[in-house]
């Protein structure tokens, strides 16, 4: 049987497992075992056994768990509160102010977390109800929580970075580093997006109605007090790592050490608070695992069948412009993601992806720049969206899943500006890494 036909029934059986409510992680195994005893017999479960031991042998994944756990301390811990309170009084009486120290907020939440479920969670349930009492509009406020939440897949220490940094075999580091210029690009255009459409329509974005905001600049700065723990936290993972003083693994534990003390020093950890932290870590963790599983033995056998070399050969033998052959894989993502989760996108494509982007004479940093840019399109992009999924089981019971998908189509636009400008100028994500060589 030729590859091209074992592609195409490996393609229809997932679709069949997953069309009648198997879980991806589930799907994926049962056809990765179901190939290897057809094309090997009994022995092609050593195959795929061995294939998942070889990923759990990565040191660099052990940093997820730990990012999930100090995600879940930080939900927990009071500290999105006051920041959000102390960047809200920052920004004044501004129109669409306190949407814009959302933005900010989401920034400095990505930098502490890199995990955007809890982050688009928080933000539900602090910010959207502060702008629906203000008077914002509904989809201006709801596209900005699901957009802005959205930022951790790309702001270090972003754990979509981290995955594909340990399959693509490319330094964490330097993706770190290349990630921080497109995220900030991509709040940019939010924040210009918000204060445009709040200048041409002030109603759209009332301003902050606390007595502090009335307060002159000089005089609300003692009020930031919420960044100064958050700040010490960013400082303490990222420059450990990029002062070489700790691994990212290593980092990974030191925030989730942070912040479990942080949470203690404002008086709001309690051994119940750390039982629910561990627990949720625990189920994330265990998601997360069961579809690397999945993920990692289907790609291992059909690259054992030859499937990895067929597609290599198909993208590289095209007659099209390199550039072609990558705006090709990002649709192929952007397609992957309607229907998979992000896990099982990145061990399913990374390892075919990523020696294709380096024999075109493509950088593999700057390629994982535009794979965590695409995943960030496809936690907003329906059917699927998991930012939005998210997003609604914290809103208020009248904000519809339709009404917030309608809601992120303008950042989506958004998105895809920012990816362009990626794509044209590859120096906005390979500058900082250089900087460093």
């Amino acid at each position: 049987m030729g590859i091209e036909v074992i592609t195409l029934l490996i393609v229809a059986s997932l679709f069949t497992l997953m069309a009648v409510g198997v879980p991806l992680g589930a799907s994926t195994l049962l056809v990765s075992i179901s190939a290897a005893l057809l094309s090997f017999g009994a022995p092609g479960l050593i195959l795929v056994s061995s294939n998942v031991v070889h990923v759990f042998e990565k040191y660099t994944l052990v940093a997820v768990p730990f990012f999930v756990f100090m995600a879940n301390i930080l939900e927990r811990g009071g500290i999105a509160r006051d920041l959000f309170d102390s960047m809200a009084i920052l920004g004044g009486r501004m129109k669409g102010g306190v949407a814009v120290q959302t933005v900010f907020v989401s920034v400095i939440l990505a930098a502490m977390s890199g995990i955007v479920g809890g982050e688009i969670v928080l933000l539900g349930l602090i910010a959207l109800p502060q702008m629906f009492r203000l008077g914002y509009d509904r989809k201006l406020s709801i596209g900005t929580i699901a957009a802005s939440g959205s930022l951790a897949t790309l702001i270090p220490p972003s754990v979509v970075l981290i995955v594909y940094g340990s399959e693509a075999g490319v330094s964490v580091k330097d993706l770190f580093s290349a990630g921080f210029l497109p995220g900030f690009l991509l709040a940019s255009l939010y924040v210009a997006y918000i204060l445009i459409r709040t200048r041409l329509n002030p109603s759209l974005g009332p301003a902050y109605d606390a007595p502090e905001a009335y307060l002159p600049l000089p005089k609300r700065v003692k009020y930031l007090k919420g960044l100064i723990l958050p700040f010490l936290l960013i400082g303490g993972v990222l420059g450990s790592i990029y002062t070489g003083l700790a691994t990212v693994t290593e980092s990974a534990a030191l925030g989730a050490t942070g912040s479990v003390l942080i949470a203690w020093l404002r008086g709001e950890m309690s051994m119940k608070g750390l039982r629910e932290g561990l627990w949720a870590t625990v189920i994330t963790t265990g998601s997360i695992v069961w579809l690397i599983v999945g993920a990692v033995s289907l790609v291992g056998i059909y690259n054992i069948l030859g499937g990895t070399s067929f597609i290599k050969g198909l993208l590289t033998g095209m007659d099209v412009a390199p550039i072609v052959v990558i705006l090709i894989m990002m649709a192929i993502i952007m397609l992957l993601g309607t229907f998979m989760d992000w896990i099982a996108i990145v061990f399913i494509t990374v390892p075919v992806f990523a020696p294709v982007v380096v024999n075109l004479g493509y950088d593999p940093v700057w390629f994982g720049v535009l794979f965590a840019m695409n995943i960030q399109i496809y936690m907003l992009s329906p059917p699927f969206g998991p930012a939005c999924f998210y997003l609604k089981s914290v809103a208020p019971k009248d904000v519809t899943l339709q009404e917030i998908f309608a809601a992120v189509l303008p950042f989506i636009g958004l998105q895809l500006i920012g990816l362009t400008l990626v794509i044209i100028f590859p120096e906005i994500a390979l500058w900082l890494p250089s900087l460093g060589k």
